[in-house]
């Protein structure tokens, strides 16, 4: 079993999952959405401000896959 950080995040039709030991601050993230990821905001990942579409598609270009996501 795997104890790695993970944070998720909701906005009822997908979960936004962020693994921040994964994570390499390329700024995808902020650049595409950046009403959706603002890292002095807590929380830092408000996926209800952008469609599914629109995080799915910036999820999908995450460099270091510490993004990810759960449909449902």
């Amino acid at each position: 079993m795997s104890n790695e950080i993970r944070k998720e995040y909701s906005n009822r039709e997908i979960t936004v999952v962020w693994k921040p030991g994964k994570c390499i601050h390329a700024g995808v993230c902020v650049k595409t959405l950046p009403n959706v990821y603002d890292p002095k905001a807590k929380p830092w990942i408000t996926p209800e401000n952008a469609t599914t579409k629109a995080l799915i598609d910036q999820i999908d270009r995450c460099p270091s896959g510490a993004l990810s996501y759960i449909k449902g």
